[in-house]
């Protein structure tokens, strides 16, 4: 979580950070279907595929490997996501949870689990609530990872989101690439896949973590109660870009803090406000920060802090963070 008194990072954030462009799983064929429909498919079907992948993760200078097991069962989905270069993390998905592992921080953070965890899940959202604000085209034919794929750009309409370019398999319809852009199209993040598996089962010894957290720190925030003396219906978020609504509201605590966020989405892209109060020795510093195509701004008011982050241009989140008002 992207707050001065936050010593461990926020569970979904650091999926966020780590691969806010996970590419979804799909069973459209390229039969001379619109984009819309392409797309439509490929997030009806995100759920439904048993699969291994490892794929390349491109962030501003920085290149990670990372791998994902995806399994879908008779008591829901199982997702295990972890890195195979770099500092050592691991995340485990199912329908009750997400654990975020550091062994860095010799931590163990444990959340509720719920839509979107998973980046470009939010595609899930209906197709015709987005055509107001991007435009879907199909913009040309590639190969990647030796795999003939369709492209597809999701172009906005206005400059307060980025543009996306999705890679779509022609063969097994599966997504092989894609890319963040900026309203210059400038890829901001890109993932590729170099391998990709779809098979009929998943062992289940392959979803565990190998990192056993024998000696962390375990926090466990799936019973959080509403302790923050903070009451979420009482602030206002002034501002938003045209289609996002408040689409979540949540609690976490760590190191004793507890943070209230609201989640707005606009049906593709996510920005999440964290507001806090400020304690009285806190030196608050306002202003605007960067992770990749990650954008954070934070402002205050009155005794408290707050925060906006989202893979979004720099003055959407400031705009946003800004227009923050307790209407009590």
């Amino acid at each position: 979580m992207m707050t001065n008194s936050s010593i461990l990072p926020d569970c979904r954030l650091i999926l966020c950070l780590f691969l806010l462009q996970i590419p979804a799983y799909v069973l459209a064929e390229d039969n001379g279907l619109t984009p819309q429909q392409l797309v439509g498919r490929m997030s009806q079907a995100s759920h439904e595929l048993n699969y291994d992948g490892i794929f390349i993760y491109r962030h501003g200078r920085q290149l990670d490997t990372m791998r994902i097991i995806h399994k879908k069962g008779p008591d829901g989905e199982v997702e295990r996501l972890f890195s195979l270069t770099g500092h050592p993390r691991e995340v485990i998905r199912n329908k009750n949870s997400v654990t975020c592992i550091f062994p860095d921080n010799k931590a163990v953070i444990v959340e509720k689990s719920r839509p979107y965890d998973f980046p470009l899940e939010q595609l899930l959202e209906p197709i015709g609530s987005i055509a107001k604000y991007y435009k879907m085209s199909i913009t040309g034919k590639d190969r990647i990872a030796g795999n003939p794929a369709t492209i597809v750009t999701i172009q906005p309409n206005d400059n307060y989101r980025y543009g996306y370019q999705l890679w779509i398999d022609d063969k097994n319809s599966l997504l092989l690439k894609s890319e963040l852009k900026n309203e210059s199209g400038y890829p901001l993040e890109q993932i590729i896949f170099t391998k990709l598996d779809v098979v009929a089962a998943i062992p289940d010894a392959l979803l565990k973590p190998s990192i056993s957290g024998k000696g962390f720190t375990h926090y466990d925030n799936t019973m959080l109660s509403r302790s923050s003396g903070i009451n979420i219906n009482n602030w206002r978020v002034g501002w938003a870009p045209g289609g996002f609504t408040m689409s979540n509201i949540g609690v976490n605590a760590q190191s004793g803090n507890s943070v209230d966020h609201m989640v707005y989405s606009d049906g593709v892209a996510m920005v999440s406000v964290f507001i806090e109060k400020m304690k009285d020795n806190s030196q608050f510093i306002p202003g605007a920060s960067k992770m990749g195509a990650v954008n954070a701004y934070t402002s205050h008011t009155g005794s408290y802090q707050v925060t906006a982050v989202g893979e979004v241009p720099p003055s959407t989140v400031e705009k946003m963070a800004i227009s923050v008002v307790n209407v009590k």
